[in-house]
């Protein structure tokens, strides 16, 4: 049995005002959804986006799993974003922007409007850039690129936005697969009092092939010396107070592409997911209003990079396809002090405060007490992404930053689902800590066991979502067998492929879902998912490595951090630790170097050669060995392993 949870009731005063007040309501939308599921969706989007060509049917699921929705629609996303709030809002905040330093810029959505034409404008006449083509974005967390992601909106580029903290080698195999003739980059930005640079990093991609690339824009924030190579580097700030500030938008069917972004899988190469325009837009908008309760006069703050999902719905396309004010943080919540972030919450009001389980761990270890020196009386709904959030930061999260009275929304979602799926809602739910709770309306997320069936309470199974829902990814760019393979050959429910998240869940006594992790070679570090196999084949660059096998475990602030075992060809040098974690910086970023690094004479294998990571996780954990090892080739490197951790 599961142990009992601790329930919170919402905030009834909350409740009066919320969107979605009860779990009456909450059942009425979803018995809505499951009476007439595409009337449902349809109904939604007809009310939520602003449509040029109405659409002539809601799904179309003649080619699954390559489902379209909204056939023959058309709209534009940076339309959504900006255009249609003008009449009312032109001068309301759209972009609060609040600098390393603490400097601060308020930009209009009149100003968003202007600086996103400008800037559409530039690359479609001066870098050619057309309806289809890719663009990178490789930028720091600046208002130039919320101008960028939106621009090729406008355009009917796609976009594929690179995490500033991936290597130049990891760049170069984005802009590869994307086959991109456009980077947007800066010269770099601020952090933490000092500059910091990326556009070495584009250079040095750009020397190891990415024939695609024509042209690098560079934005200039921190105005240090950059190599411009004369025909391909241009800077943005030179050319854009000379373009013009309109520009139409391009009429865009419901299933073009708005964005790829790539994500760690259990192979070693990262999958460009892909996402369509009136899906995608429809749901961040819809889970913005439901999971997060956002009012037309409130600040919203999500603390995620723009390089990631989170960032794209949550920081730029859902705030401002309804209108609200987003703000976006160059800094880091510890710098000047821990009480960064609480002093933001104070000094702009916010009023929804969105952050990862591993920033939630760090601010309390490190200024457990500094909530209560700040004003934040403003915040109404604090919320939590990226993995599981232990009960005992949820407890502070909610007791100390929220002052028991703001909900916490624990949302589970992924790059590939668009949007949140599993959410409590702020008026209605009552919440458990470290619990996810129910799916949102219109998501039919089912635990299943390997057969098919709905799992018992208790019963560990896989998370799966068995009915396709509009911003869920439209397929992996270039790659149509990876994309079923990777998330529509694990489960088949009453004869039919469903999608698999790759998690394992469990429902309580309340038909709540818990998650309880990956059940692939994925390892979740600080809300970086992180595939094994991409680990391992960096580390196997080295020429001292034989062999060698990644896994994760847990970490008191990270949540997860990777354990490697390797077997060298030789003795091992000293240094060879560091030697490793260079080259995972240069081949990954410096969030994926290893915090342990073992040398082992050999590896658990099966007599056919399969690496047991199981017994491997197990080791690294610290855990009893419980699997059987009789299949092993030489069960005798087990107890070898052990020794050898015992005594590291």
């Amino acid at each position: 049995m599961s142990e009992k949870k601790e329930v919170y009731q919402p905030n009834p005063e909350f409740a009066k005002n919320a969107r979605v007040k009860s779990m009456d309501e909450y059942r009425a939308l979803v018995q809505s959804s499951e009476d007439d599921y595409e009337g449902f969706w349809g109904k939604m989007a007809l009310e939520k986006l602003s449509w040029r060509r109405p659409f002539t049917s809601v799904l179309d699921e003649s080619k699954a799993p390559f489902y379209r929705w909204f056939d023959e629609g058309e709209l534009n996303v940076s339309e959504q974003c900006i255009d249609r709030h003008l009449k009312h809002s032109k001068n309301k905040t759209a972009i609060l922007f609040e600098a390393d330093n603490g400097e601060s810029r308020a930009i209009t959505y009149l100003e968003l409007y202007r600086g996103v034409n400008k800037m559409a404008n530039l690359i479609k006449d001066k870098y050619g850039i057309q309806k289809g083509d890719r663009v990178i974005i490789y930028m720091p967390m600046i208002p130039e690129a919320a101008f960028a992601m939106l621009a090729c909106a406008r355009v009917g580029a796609i976009h594929s936005v690179v995490f500033g903290g991936f290597s130049a080698e990891a760049l170069r195999d984005r802009i590869e697969d994307t086959e991109a003739s456009l980077i947007i980059t800066a010269d770099g930005a601020f952090r933490k009092g000092k500059p910091y640079m990326l556009k070495p990093a584009v250079d040095k991609a750009l020397q190891m092939g990415c024939l695609s690339v024509k042209n690098v824009c560079v934005v200039k924030r921190n105005f240090e010396p950059i190599e411009i190579v004369e025909g391909r580097d241009t800077i943005y700030n030179d050319l854009i107070d000379n373009i013009s500030s309109e520009c139409e938008a391009e009429a865009m069917q419901s299933e073009d592409p708005l964005f790829l972004l790539y994500t760690s899988g259990s192979t070693g190469k990262p999958k460009g997911v892909k996402h369509s325009s009136a899906g995608y837009i429809l749901w961040a908008q819809m889970t913005m209003e439901w999971v997060f309760d956002v009012k037309d006069n409130d600040t919203f703050w999500c603390t995620a990079d723009i390089g990631w999902i989170t960032g794209h719905t949550y920081i730029i396309y859902g705030p401002l396809a309804m209108g609200a004010t987003t703000l976006m943080f160059e800094g880091v919540p510890t710098y000047p002090d821990a009480g960064r972030a609480w002093s933001i919450v104070q000094k702009h009001r916010v009023n929804q405060f969105y952050t990862a389980p591993t920033a939630i761990r760090m601010l309390h270890k490190v200024g457990e007490s500094e909530p209560a020196k700040y004003d934040l009386s403003s915040l109404k709904v604090l919320g939590t992404v990226g993995e599981p959030i232990d009960p005992p930061a949820w407890k502070w999260y909610y007791e100390v930053v929220g002052g028991s009275r703001c909900s916490i929304v624990d949302t589970y979602w992924q790059t590939e689902t668009g949007g949140h799926v599993i959410s409590p809602l702020p008026g209605a739910t009552p919440i458990k800590p470290g619990c996810a709770t129910l799916p949102l309306p219109g998501i039919d997320a089912q635990i299943l066991d390997e057969s098919g069936n709905r799992c018992a309470t208790n019963q560990g199974g896989k998370l799966c979502i068995v009915k396709p829902w509009p911003s869920m990814i439209r397929g992996v760019w270039g790659d149509d067998d990876r994309f079923i393979s990777s998330y529509f050959s694990d489960i088949i429910k009453d004869g039919k492929s469903v999608y698999f998240t790759g998690d394992g869940a469990v429902y309580d006594e309340d038909g709540y879902i818990t998650i309880t992790g990956r059940v692939d070679d994925v390892v979740n570090v600080s809300g970086h998912r992180l595939g094994t196999a991409e680990i391992e084949a960096a580390i196997n660059k080295s020429d001292k490595v034989a062999e060698v096998a990644a896994v994760g475990r847990a970490h008191e602030i990270k949540g997860e951090s990777l354990f490697a075992f390797v077997v060298l060809k030789q003795s091992r040098a000293e240094d060879e630790k560091l030697k490793i974690n260079t080259i995972l910086k240069q081949e990954i970023g410096a969030f994926a170097t290893c915090d342990d690094i073992v040398f082992v004479e050999a590896l658990p294998k099966t007599r056919s050669g399969k690496i047991m990571r199981r017994i491997l996780k197990s080791i690294a954990k610290g855990e009893k060995i419980t699997q059987d090892i009789s299949t092993l080739e030489d069960s005798s490197v087990v107890q070898n392993i052990i020794d050898i951790v015992a005594n590291n």
